[in-house]
């Protein structure tokens, strides 16, 4: 084999002879970083040095990939990567346990984005080396005994990016194995999107990167924010719809009480408060017993969470929310009251027998007909005289 090693700034020929080359376990490319044995030799033809390879092995990530892969296949075969070994990650964990280098980018990311979604939990930052010597063993001992105190719902076990050297730590077998006998539930949070390494396939979730594992960790929070606030809307709207029809059902009845008889526009009127006040009570135990009913499946949903915070919450709310619909219902139900009483007592003021009360007379034919002027009495028929305790008969003098 004939080739040529450089760098950024020389370069050196090579030969290397059957007896050599047969001995190389892998195929040599241009452009593989590779570590050469040998002997300097000067090529008389040309006056040139050149380099007698005797041994040629891979350098770096070569070496690295190779072993990765028979991790890899290792831990698959012992079906440290099953299904159905995954545990369940907890929707609303109430403390997370970081596993991570405490002065690193990632875990400034991480915390970021927590906060900046409103998350109301706790998390504790279990610093570890996460590049060279030792850091695989300080990884494992850190999960080992999160794991065992029992104070954590979860743990991220991860780093930022960088070369294939930098996360092998991550690749290393008793790391893998501390995560596949972990009882808590772990992320893998390793690098970036194209960084893959062993702890992401034997973590429960693989997350791309430490920012994506934040997010994953505080979804379910967010919803649940999410849906008090439709809840919220919702009830607003309620109360709004209520006090539209109210106002609408007012108007209705004045123009109705215009166009009917005092006693009939009275009737229609109570008819109108009985028909509102079902509505509304209605309205309201529909509302209360959705609210209920969505307040039942997410304490049972939640459950396993131990959310008595949340449910509390929700029940204080849902109260709340009742008290202001009944009273903004009751205010609009008393003022309807009012103002029908109001009408009642106009309609009456202008009734015939008001006047009658007042010491007038209403003249009439005998036929009924109302006199108004004095032309209209007759000449020679007697007339009605209708006073407030009875009626008497008159005659033109």
């Amino acid at each position: 084999m004939y080739f040529t090693l450089k760098d950024e700034s020389a370069q050196l020929p090579v030969a290397m002879f059957r007896g050599n080359a047969t001995g190389i376990s892998f195929t040599p490319k241009d452009g593989m970083e590779v570590v050469v044995y040998g002997e300097i030799s000067v090529y008389e033809p040309y006056g040139r040095y050149q380099l007698i390879a005797r041994v040629m092995v891979e350098s770096g990530a070569g070496r690295l990939h190779r072993e990765f892969e028979r991790l890899k296949r290792k831990l698959q075969e012992e079906g440290l990567f099953d299904k159905e070994l995954k545990k369940r990650i907890p929707q609303l964990p109430r403390t997370v346990g970081v596993i991570t280098s405490p002065t690193g980018a990632a875990v400034q990311d991480f915390l970021r984005i927590i906060k900046r979604r409103g998350w109301e939990g706790r998390v504790v930052v279990l610093p570890v080396k996460v590049q060279g010597a030792g850091a695989a063993e300080e990884i494992s001992s850190a999960i080992k005994l999160a794991d065992e105190s029992g104070l954590f719902d979860l743990l991220v076990v991860g780093r930022g990016g960088g070369s294939l050297e930098d996360l092998w730590c991550f690749n290393e077998e008793v790391v893998a194995r501390s995560i596949a006998t972990a009882d808590t539930p772990i992320i893998s949070a390793v690098g970036h999107e194209i960084d893959f390494t062993l702890t992401d396939f034997v973590a429960d979730v693989r997350a791309e990167t430490p920012s994506a594992a934040a997010e994953l960790i505080t979804s379910s929070f967010v919803e649940c924010i999410r849906s008090l606030e439709i809840i919220e809307e919702r009830l607003d709207e309620c109360v709004d719809g209520a006090l539209y029809e109210s106002n609408r059902a007012i108007a209705d009845l004045k123009l109705r009480i215009r166009l009917v008889a005092p006693e009939r526009r009275l009737e229609m009127l109570s008819m109108r408060i009985d028909d509102l006040r079902s509505r509304i009570d209605s309205a309201v135990s529909r509302n209360v017993n959705e609210i209920s009913r969505r307040t039942d499946a997410s304490r049972y949903r939640l459950s396993e969470l131990r959310p008595e915070e949340w449910i509390q919450f929700l029940g204080n709310t849902l109260l709340g929310f009742k008290g202001r619909l009944e009273s903004e219902a009751k205010r609009h139900l008393s003022a309807a009251r009012s103002r029908i009483d109001l009408l009642t007592g106009h309609i009456e003021g202008m009734s015939p027998k008001a006047t009658l009360n007042r010491g007038y007379a209403m003249l009439l034919t005998e036929k009924g007909e109302t006199i108004s002027e004095i032309e209209k009495i007759p000449e020679r028929e007697s007339i009605r005289a209708v006073l407030r305790d009875g009626e008497t008969r008159l005659r033109k003098a």
